[in-house]
């Protein structure tokens, strides 16, 4: 019997891909977005089936869940739907702030709570949630952004605790760099001019074509996605990307401090 997957932010980039490479795979995949209606390649596949989903609404997050679970048992639930807040958090409004928080650390949050009594009934299941290596080491002028992301890594790791006894697995993917449109279509910028002459010096070392060349396509991410969900395995974290498991590596090999010397070396110069 092919198992099923729900995926949040299925509209583009690595939630696209990781719904199209798991159709592929023979599973039937329930692709979220919050405008189903302009999606143009997965409604023509024929094992994906979308729903409407805003990880912001909680109504429609629980309505969204009850819909999922009445179409079939679910096996695996992909909390993938986020964006950047890139900037100087002093030029931050509130409104930035509160988005941020209530996309990529409540909305996975909500979903999550929303899928875990079915899990518990069946004795099964698996939360996947993509966070990111900047889940797991910080670089400058995105604290909100890591806010969120070392916020998940943290809930997932104490989470996994009080639901494996129940049979339902936790899991992480840490990605480095994705080749998508990430930083046009998900990234919100704060402003501030006390901080343009650093901000000049973070753009440039971000948009140095050779730090780009580390990075991965988003087909390469779902496939670490695919093996999470798949390997049978009781682990937490999978950095995906081998800028990421460089970063990751070197973080633990060097210590914190040493580390954080290297990042403002590398930005500032």
């Amino acid at each position: 019997m092919a198992k099923t997957i729900f995926i949040t932010g299925a509209s583009s980039g690595l939630g696209k891909a990781a719904a199209i490479l798991f159709a592929n795979k023979g599973w039937n995949v329930l692709a979220t977005m919050r405008k189903p209606e302009k999606e143009t390649e997965l409604d023509k596949m024929e094992n994906v089936s979308l729903l409407p989903l805003d990880v912001t609404d909680t109504a429609q997050i629980k309505s969204s869940a009850a819909e999922a679970i009445s179409m079939g048992e679910i096996d695996v639930v992909f909390n993938n739907a986020g964006y950047g807040l890139a900037g100087p958090f002093e030029g931050a409004s509130d409104e930035q702030i509160v988005n941020q928080l209530n996309t990529n650390l409540l909305g996975v949050m909500r979903v999550t709570q929303a899928f875990i009594p079915h899990f518990r009934e069946k004795k099964s299941g698996l939360f996947i949630t993509t966070t990111s290596i900047g889940g797991l080491i910080t670089l400058p002028f995105n604290s909100v952004y890591h806010a969120t992301k070392w916020g998940l890594e943290g809930w997932s790791e104490s989470l996994a605790f009080e639901l494996n006894p129940h049979g339902i697995g936790v899991k992480t993917i840490s990605p480095g760099g994705i080749l998508t449109d990430f930083a046009t279509r998900s990234l919100d910028v704060t402003a501030h001019p006390s901080y343009d002459g650093q901000m000049q010096k973070v753009l440039s070392v971000f948009m140095d074509p050779e730090r780009q060349k580390g990075y991965s396509t988003a087909e390469q991410i779902a496939e670490v996605v695919f093996e999470a969900a798949t390997d049978g395995k009781d682990t937490l974290r999978y950095p995906a990307g081998e800028d990421a498991k460089a970063y990751y590596q070197q973080r633990k090999v060097a210590g914190d401090e040493i580390f954080r010397k290297g990042i403002r070396d590398a930005f500032f110069g």
